[in-house]
């Protein structure tokens, strides 16, 4: 199983794009790059996709291969396959961290998520995202609307008894 993600961070993006990955998250992502070794660039894919998403998304590799492998055993030019084929490899970009833990998010995806001055870094288990802080914490009060109490200690739907 590959290694998670743990904590959340905001970091400044400068006008070129370039954005600290929270140093813990780095250690993940040179952990499940099969081809990193001291020396090289570790690699994160960072998925934009389509119109609903309002976050980024980091896969390590070892996590994208795991989504490639899952999407491969769909049926080649079925409607679900050509989907996911579109978010997941069409709607991606691979970048690299550089040796000062830095990344290059494109304007593209800057733009996209309406990225600033500040970014987000959020963890979800083996994935990471990065949000417009605004819109993250918009993404968290809205929590309640999908049947989550905010007045309940969340721990207690570990064992699946609250919905």
């Amino acid at each position: 199983m590959a290694r998670r993600f743990r904590g959340e961070s905001d970091h400044k993006v400068d006008t070129k794009g370039r954005v600290s990955i929270p140093a813990s998250f780095r250690r993940v992502i040179e952990a499940c790059d099969t081809d990193w070794t001291d020396g090289l660039l570790p690699r994160v894919i960072i998925v934009y996709g389509g119109a609903t998403r309002d976050y980024l998304e980091g896969f390590t590799i070892e996590a994208m291969d795991e989504v490639d492998d899952k999407i491969a055993a769909f049926p080649r030019g079925s409607a679900k396959r050509k989907a996911m084929e579109r978010l997941y490899s069409a709607q991606s970009v691979e970048v690299t961290v550089d040796d000062t833990g830095r990344i290059v998010l494109p304007t593209k995806l800057r733009e996209k998520i309406g990225l600033d001055g500040m970014a987000k870094f959020v963890s979800s288990g083996d994935t990471f995202e990065i949000w417009k802080p605004e819109a993250y914490d918009a993404s968290i009060d809205a929590l309640d609307d999908d049947g989550f109490d905010p007045n309940i200690d969340p721990s207690v739907y570990l064992d699946g008894d609250l919905g």
